[in-house]
């Protein structure tokens, strides 16, 4: 039997939609989805209408204030309302969309809706909301690869879903096999923030069919655009909500709402706690029963990246002061029913006697507290006395790492002895499992050959342990060892790393070791000082050492940070490392919770851990990133392989450790072996790829490739690897060519004129699995992405720091943007107002050019500037110029036109490549 046909998957989809309460309805162009909007319109507002229909005036004035708006607008304005004045001179407020009571909306079905612009599309399913275009489906064929539906859908952002397509929200890719969802943006949408949907013990639900089931079911999909959806201000964003997340927002709410107990969440680090957490406490916060919502948060945890995250989900959420009198403010307001405060301040809110007049009145009233990372705060110390003051108090705790009878906290405490219940868990296996973070892969370093077990010291009589762990020599050896193979772990200095040690004074050591040797990686230190620190007159301060490493640090990166500007060092150093801008961070407890960064990919290992602050710790690595980060890589300088698997069966609830943990080196080995082994089935000798006629075949080659590349990329990361001819059965030579080929594949297919249904056209290149280079568009667009518009000082070295780095790009693509790049950064960045969003400024700037050198070229060549658009935006969606039309468009002799035509071909392939998404 063959595949299920395309045509075959969505004639079953659309019945089944239609049985669960879809209208079907045809909608054969963008002209019948106006006059169904219309319809709908008046239909879903009826109640509002008095019994008069919209005029078509009427209606074009609706359009006039939804058309041609970006996403992010769109978004919002769905979930308002509008404001029109009728034609008789009433005023009128028309609604979108019902996001209180979401089954009252009204729920339509249509398929090959066909949209004509410069090349016509047909959508294979959209589900229309009160008329509008809000979810999208695009299917393939049994057998083919769904991540080719997801870029077609990137095809059709980028050329044909204007007008009422801008209110698209959610997208859902299938190949009837496989299915995922994913939240439309302005932005290029990464292939990693699509997710599959599962039921509410996170079993995955994949096929079309059963996916239908669950997550189309129209009140539960307008649920999910109305409650868990999330409009994200900071970055003029879209986000959707994971399965994980929305369950457990609903079991919080549905404990809290019908029950005075507790409750907790374990939510895997790195599975966006924060978000559900805060979505809890703003539905919470609508509850009539309820007086206030308190979010709490540990001030040391109230970092620059901690209020950023909140922003997104509401502007000015968080008051970044530590003055009480505000949190006094904001309590006495009727108005403010969710707050976000510290720890802190609540603590001194409930004590101070100033405030017991105002705090009084809570005593009885029924408050909820949120508690975000329940374990890195004081809240266990502080809980008594809130308790003692809100009597009628809920407290609902989320953790990465629950507290068991293994690892409870020193006062012998379990999360269970403070919040009770666990509500939701998504554990690190099941994360993994989804892609919403990486597995780890762990090397063990033997530093010396005595067998030692720090911890058991009847087991290690008339050694002394801490003068061996801390022997200069074996502090050498580990320097070296990754001074030696931090290029490769880092992709060429792409990625970053962190060196977790065992006290201030190891790391003041390891950072004078790494001083004196000769090297090119950034290194910095990072730790608190003790502000009162005893001194025998002999030895240096730890406040001394850090200063003289904030003095080097300064030197570096053109910087006058000190201890005296603790809190600024730190905040710049945490957004460095987040933009691969330091090399090797070294830490002893700081940053090894809580912070996040997606090119932090090795953390170095010279200290002793268990449980909860060994996973936590590994975790700063596992952030999803791109292909060319596999896992996070975790390399120890002592035996913690015990106590890695206990961690690991402890926090994923099973005794196999395999579901975290990566291969081995010889597994990767095997496996990479067998790649090769199917590249050379294909094309026995580089040379071979130059005979590849079909399209089948290329395909072929492309995808087994790929396959060899990705497994050289893990065998790569471990200390072990040499390109070894013998062992790997290919030459690194061998390998180059075929890498060469591959890049030829790429550019004949850009180059060349395939038609539009070629298969070629949604696969993916990855090219970036092929490229090293830290220094290309994306990491520039980030830096810019990142520029300081509060301080002019900061702002002005940053750009300073950003031109540098352009100097030594070798990024055919960023090459092609440098002189746009500085044009931005001399003549609009130091424009900016603080509150102005740089990359957007910068996508504009990049638009504004964009028009005027095409209009210089047309001008030039002497072509209409409308055609030559028409010509850009044909080749940027299918790789084809169409060169007879542009004859017709030319004036002048033959000799005269062919000319001209080269001169178009060249402009349009270099113009898509400079400008083109």
């Amino acid at each position: 039997m063959g595949y299920q046909s395309e045509a075959a998957l969505e004639k079953n989809l659309h019945s089944q939609l239609v049985n669960l309460g879809y209208q079907a309805v045809k909608i054969a162009d963008y002209d019948a989805l106006l006059a169904n909007f219309k319809d709908q319109l008046n239909t879903f507002n009826h109640h509002k209408l008095n019994g008069q229909p919209l005029t078509d005036t009427e209606f074009k004035r609706i359009l006039t204030l939804i058309e041609g708006k970006s996403i992010y607008d769109s978004a919002k304005i769905l979930r308002d309302k509008l404001l029109i004045e009728r034609e008789d001179g009433t005023q009128l407020y028309v609604e979108l969309m019902n996001t209180k009571d979401w089954c009252k909306n009204l729920f339509q079905v249509t398929t090959q809706t066909t949209v004509k612009g410069t090349y016509i599309n047909r959508y294979d399913v959209t589900i229309l909301i009160n008329g509008l275009p809000l979810v999208q489906i695009e299917l393939k064929r049994r057998g083919l690869d769904f991540k080719e539906a997801f870029n077609q859908i990137q095809r059709y952002r980028r050329h044909t879903f204007n007008g009422l397509y801008r209110f698209l929200q959610i997208f859902v890719v299938s190949n009837g096999v496989d299915t995922k969802y994913f939240s439309n943006s302005d932005y290029d949408i990464q292939f990693g923030f699509t997710f599959f949907w599962t039921d509410e013990n996170n079993g995955l639900i994949t096929n079309l069919q059963d996916f239908a089931r669950a997550f189309m079911q129209p009140c539960h999909l307008a649920r999910m655009i109305s409650r868990y959806m999330v409009i994200n201000d900071t970055d003029k964003a879209l986000m959707v909500m994971r399965p994980y997340q929305v369950y457990a927002v609903e079991a919080l709410v549905k404990r809290a709402t019908e029950t005075n107990n507790n409750g907790y969440i374990w939510h895997t680090t790195g599975s966006g706690k924060t978000l559900t957490s805060f979505k809890a406490g703003q539905i919470l916060a609508d509850e009539k029963s309820i007086t206030k919502v308190f979010f709490l948060v540990d001030r040391q945890d109230l970092d620059s990246q901690t209020i950023a995250e909140f922003n997104k989900f509401q502007k000015g959420a968080v008051d970044r002061t530590d003055k009480t009198e505000i949190l006094i403010e904001q309590i006495q307001n009727p108005m403010k029913r969710f707050i976000v405060t510290t720890i802190q301040k609540m603590n001194n809110a409930i004590k101070n006697p100033k405030y017991a007049h105002i705090m009084q009145p809570y005593k009885q009233e029924r408050v909820v507290f949120i508690i975000d990372e329940c374990h890195r705060s004081q809240f266990g110390d502080m809980r008594k006395e809130i308790d003692h003051h809100f009597k009628n108090a809920q407290y609902f705790g989320f953790t990465g790492t629950p507290r068991f009878k293994e690892n409870k906290s020193q006062d012998g405490r379990t999360t269970a002895d403070l919040f009770e219940k666990c509500l939701h868990y998504y554990l690190i296996k099941n994360a993994i499992r989804d892609g919403n973070v990486l597995g780890f892969s762990v090397e063990y370093i033997r530093t010396f050959n005595a067998k030692i077990n720090e911890n058991d010291k009847t087991k290690v009589p008339g050694i002394d342990t801490d003068e061996v762990w801390h022997d200069e020599r074996r502090l050498n050896l580990v320097a070296d060892h990754i001074i030696e193979n931090h290029q490769r772990r880092s992709k060429s200095k792409s990625y970053c790393a962190m060196f977790a040690v065992d006290s201030i004074p190891t790391l003041i050591k390891y950072y004078d070791i790494f001083k004196s040797k000769d090297h090119n990686l950034k290194i910095a230190g990072i730790y608190s000082y003790g502000q009162n620190e005893e001194s025998d007159g002999t030895g240096e301060h730890s406040r001394e050492a850090l200063d003289r490493m904030i003095k080097d640090y300064n030197k570096l990166n053109d910087t006058d940070y000190s201890t005296e500007t603790w809190d600024r060092y730190f905040s710049d150093v945490s957004k460095k490392v987040k933009n691969a801008q330091i090399d090797i961070l070294l830490v002893v407890k700081m940053f090894l919770t809580g912070f996040d960064s997606k090119p932090l990919n090795t953390l170095y290992v010279d200290k002793n851990m268990v449980y909860h602050d060994l996973l936590q710790a590994y975790s700063r690595t596992n952030r999803v990133e791109k292909a060319t980060k596999p896992y996070g890589n975790i390399v120890c300088y002592r035996n913690l392989k015990d106590n890695t698997d206990e961690a690991i069966k402890l926090f994923s609830r099973t005794d196999n450790v395999d579901t975290v943990l990566m291969g081995s080196y010889e597994e990767y080995l095997k496996a990479f072996k067998e790649a090769v082994k199917n590249l050379r089935e294909i094309a026995v000798i580089p040379e071979d790829v130059d005979e590849l006629e079909r399209e089948e075949d290329k395909r072929s080659f492309i995808v087994a490739f790929k396959n060899v590349t990705k497994f050289l990329q893990r065998l790569q990361s471990f200390s072990d690897f040499e390109f070894d001819e013998t062992e790997l059965t290919i030459s690194q030579q061998s390998y180059e060519d075929y890498k060469s080929k591959y890049f030829k594949v790429y550019e004949d297919f850009k180059r060349s004129e395939v038609p539009k249904e070629s298969i070629l056209h949604d696969i993916d290149f990855e090219l970036e699995l092929m490229h090293t280079d830290k220094i290309n568009v994306s990491y520039i667009l980030n830096l810019i992405a990142n520029l300081n518009t509060e301080n002019d000082e900061e702002r002005d070295r940053e750009i300073r720091f950003i031109k540098q780095e352009l100097e030594h790009a070798s990024d055919p693509k960023l090459r092609l943007k440098i002189e746009l790049i500085k044009g931005f950064l001399d003549k609009v960045a130091p424009t900016l107002a603080p509150d102005e969003s740089v990359i957007d400024a910068y996508n504009r700037y990049e638009e504004e050019m964009s028009d005027q050198e095409l209009a210089m070229f047309a001008k030039t060549v002497d072509i209409e500037d409308s055609v030559l658009r028409e010509q850009v935006s044909t080749y940027e969606y299918s790789n084809l110029i169409e060169k007879n039309a542009i004859m017709d468009s030319l004036s002048g002799s033959f000799l005269k036109k062919n000319k001209a035509i080269k001169a178009i071909t060249t402009f349009i392939r270099d113009f898509t490549e400079k400008y083109g998404a």
